[in-house]
């Protein structure tokens, strides 16, 4: 089989298709047949050499956590030979950007019929994200307010539509171009970080969910309510530090680390197949241009998910 690999840490020019044996199923796994693959920018992290404490210094290495496709073969009982399937794998060692990929049955769901694959592939790591961010992490409940920066990105458009099916009231921070697409997705109020200090403005927000990254929590945490909570998707010395002191003050600062469940995929394949969230793709490219497709997610500009058309 075809699979997309990092042969050292480096930029694009390091990343080739290479052949590759089909994986081996281990107790309840299942082989999925792939026919898309999201790219996220953990990938593009893991390719720089950012966590190479986490995914080791071995290579080839395979690219790629979230995926749908067609299931092959199976080793469990809850799925069968030919269902349509969606899910993202755990741990720091990609490999769905291939032709094939053994998965864990409780790292994936049912595709709902009313969605593609590429579509499908553009939901689990960003929509668990914003989901477990939002919901475990934030505690975001019914009629609270939250303010989202960086809500045009992958997991942004995702958690502004988790956050209005939770019952928040969304207020969204983007560029100037991007305010009616937030507004689009379900944004109450779309700020652009390009005519407003987001700092200056005097508001409370029940959450602060920053997926950009680029507001710690010091300097945002006047933005809170009395029990208002910080959480960012970014893993910096700064938040590591400021989770420490959540002990001691009533507003906290937490760092969500997306772990997939068949729980929440399932949860989401609820809400895609009720039409109430729906899929965001920016760009679906096919699989020769993979390294097109990772430099155009590191200029931060794509509105929605890349990804990559396996078959």
């Amino acid at each position: 089989m075809k699979k997309a690999v990092i042969t050292k840490f480096g930029d694009s020019s390091v990343i080739s298709i290479i052949e590759a044996d089909i994986p081996k199923l281990a107790k309840d796994e299942v082989l999925v047949k792939v026919k898309a693959a999201a790219l996220n920018p953990k990938d593009i992290l893991i390719r720089k050499g950012k966590f190479k404490k986490f995914s080791g210094k071995k290579f080839p290495q395979g690219i790629g956590f979230d995926f749908s496709g067609i299931i092959e073969e199976t080793n469990n009982t809850s799925f069968q030979k030919g269902d349509a399937v969606f899910g993202m794998i755990n741990g720091w060692h990609g490999r769905c950007c291939a032709e094939y990929v053994n998965v864990k049955a409780t790292e994936l769901s049912q595709k709902p019929d009313n969605i593609s694959f590429p579509d499908a592939a553009g939901i689990p790591l960003a929509a668990q994200t914003a989901l477990q961010a939002l919901r475990n992490s934030g505690k975001l409940k019914s009629g609270q307010k939250v303010l989202i920066n960086g809500a045009s990105g992958g997991v942004g458009t995702l958690a502004i539509q988790i956050a209005r099916e939770l019952g928040a009231k969304v207020t969204t921070i983007s560029s100037s171009k991007n305010l009616d697409f937030c507004e689009s997705l379900g944004s109450h109020d779309s700020l652009s970080y390009e005519k407003i200090d987001i700092r200056k403005i005097d508001r409370q927000f029940d959450l602060f969910f920053d997926v950009f990254g680029n507001y710690d929590f010091s300097k945002v945490n006047h933005l809170l309510s009395e029990k208002g909570r910080y959480v960012t998707t970014v893993p910096k010395a700064s938040i590591i530090k400021e989770q420490l002191k959540n002990h001691f003050r009533s507003k906290m600062a937490k760092l969500v680390v997306v772990k997939s469940k068949d729980s929440d995929l399932e949860w989401l394949a609820g809400k895609l197949k009720s039409n109430t969230l729906k899929s965001v793709i920016d760009k679906v490219i096919s699989f020769d241009q993979i390294k097109e497709a990772q430099e155009y997610i590191e200029t931060k500009r794509a509105k929605g998910k890349v990804v990559i058309e396996i078959n």
